[in-house]
């Protein structure tokens, strides 16, 4: 089985960046094969401190690191909060690098998208996350950018994204996914 983990960087319930993550879910479970998926939320991670992680990692943490640990790729959909990433996503990306050079991102396929009811789709968001994810030792997925403008406006029934544009988009980012997982993609026989 192949599995991938879905994290969203909004806290949000109602968020544009959860609905991206569940319309790649069901790209996911349309394609062949078997894949599973499991989402990461960043809410309930404490703050990351190394007088913490010294006593014991948290169990939240704990279980944070052993999902992406046994993932065989990660997808980040992430909003821009005043153009950057938000905290709570920066801060289970310092938790999932620990320990330095073995941690549950080290060498992990990541790939990213940002979402935003704005204009620019939260696009100024990736350089900065690509960068942390590289430091942590991920592998980033190469794929198109996708950053989803007017992300709100743009939902379509049952919180699913349905626009040709945007699901072409999302195709290309499910397939260099698989592809760095091994997985065959949609196209492959």
């Amino acid at each position: 089985m192949t599995t991938i983990v879905l994290v969203s960087g909004s806290l949000r319930r109602n968020s544009v960046n959860a609905a991206l993550l569940t319309t790649v879910r069901a790209i996911l479970e349309r394609r062949p094969g078997d894949i599973g998926t499991h989402l990461l939320t960043p809410a309930g991670l404490p703050l990351f401190d190394e007088d913490v992680e010294a006593q014991g990692v948290p169990a939240p943490v704990a279980a944070a690191q052993e999902l992406v640990r046994h993932a065989d790729a990660v997808v980040i959909s992430s909003p821009s909060y005043n153009g950057s990433m938000p905290g709570g996503l920066k801060n289970a990306l310092d938790w999932l690098s620990r320990p330095w050079g073995a941690s549950a991102l080290t060498g992990k396929p990541v790939a990213t998208a940002t979402a935003s009811p704005g204009k620019g789709g939260g696009a100024e968001v990736q350089p900065e996350l690509h960068r942390v994810l590289e430091r942590a030792g991920a592998l980033v997925v190469d794929h198109g950018r996708v950053a989803l403008g007017n992300a709100a406006a743009r939902l379509g029934p049952r919180g699913l994204y349905t626009e040709p544009a945007v699901t072409a988009a999302l195709d290309g980012l499910v397939d260099a996914t698989l592809a760095a997982t091994g997985h065959l993609t949609r196209g492959a026989a």
